[in-house]
């Protein structure tokens, strides 16, 4: 529940520009030259801030490298502290996946072929978001990943503002039928497979991802007292194997697994090496960790 708290006050602050809302007008003040660490477009009208990935593609087109090395040393920072915290309780997006995927219906957990797509999102960010823009592809002009792959730009930005200008929709072409079938691809599934969009297609869930397994904040677990009796896997809606790979690249930190933990073994640590700071108590060298 906590979690949930933090997702929607995160998500209310990063749109909370209401006059947007209302005038059907994208904010263009000062804090758009800042970028959040999370995929929020730019144009949504309710958006203070610029989308990190928007930056970094129209960067790359102008030849902007100052704002290039900026949004990067943005990224790598708080992906190096906190690695996919910042999917699992930040990204208004992902957010609203797990809110569909409450929806009552059968739920999917993806096999071992199919979960191998979680390698298209490094595809997906080298490709669209930092080759394509870099080369100024006639055909593939502007910011790629935005143009022509982004469901949330037609979520936040499009559909709301064509709600509020219905004159818009005069001036719809292929491309938005394009993004809208896109969004559906994206969207739908979630109802039935924990956040789809997130695992296989978001290349800043990839930053993220490859930053993973360093991050100083890491989860940990008192193998010398585990029984592997599997509920910390079986609560983890991602299915990742907690015992041998508890820091894997695809972990959100959503903390699911420490619910299947009846042992309380799993635990938080933020440091390098030694120097750790522990964010559960130790109840006695046998239980191990608890919240």
């Amino acid at each position: 529940m906590k979690r949930r708290v933090v997702q929607t006050i995160t998500a209310a602050l990063i749109n909370g520009h209401i006059a947007g809302f209302l005038q059907g007008t994208a904010y263009n003040g000062p804090l758009k030259r800042l970028c959040v660490p999370v995929l929020n477009c730019t144009s949504c009208p309710g958006a203070f801030s610029s989308c990190p990935l928007g930056l970094i593609q129209s960067s790359l087109i102008f030849g902007n490298y100052l704002l290039l090395m900026v949004t990067s040393g943005l990224l790598l920072l708080l992906g190096g502290l906190l690695g996919r915290f910042l999917c699992g309780w930040l990204c208004p997006f992902g957010f609203m996946q797990e809110l569909l995927y409450k929806i009552p219906l059968p739920k999917y957990r993806p096999g071992r072929k199919l979960i191998k797509l979680v390698y298209l999102k490094y595809v997906v960010l080298v490709l669209f978001v930092l080759l394509f823009p870099a080369l100024g592809l006639t055909y593939l002009s502007g910011s790629t990943f935005c143009k022509y792959l982004c469901p949330v730009e037609t979520l936040e930005a499009y559909l709301p503002l064509m709600a509020l200008q219905p004159s818009l929709m005069t001036t719809a072409g292929v491309l938005f039928k394009w993004k809208l079938v896109l969004l559906a691809v994206a969207v739908l599934p979630s109802m039935i497979i924990f956040r789809p969009f997130c695992r296989f297609i978001c290349p800043l869930g990839a930053v993220y991802a490859l930053l993973n397994r360093l991050s100083l904040l890491r989860f940990e677990i008192n193998r010398d007292n585990c029984k592997k009796c599997g509920g910390c896997q079986e609560q983890c809606e991602l299915g990742i194997d907690i015992y041998n790979n508890p820091n894997s690249p695809e972990c959100v930190r959503c903390m699911q697994c420490f619910a299947g933990c009846r042992d309380g073994l799993l635990g938080i640590k933020a440091g390098i090496g030694e120097k750790t700071l522990r964010l559960k108590k130790k109840l006695d060298q046998n239980k191990g960790f608890r919240m």
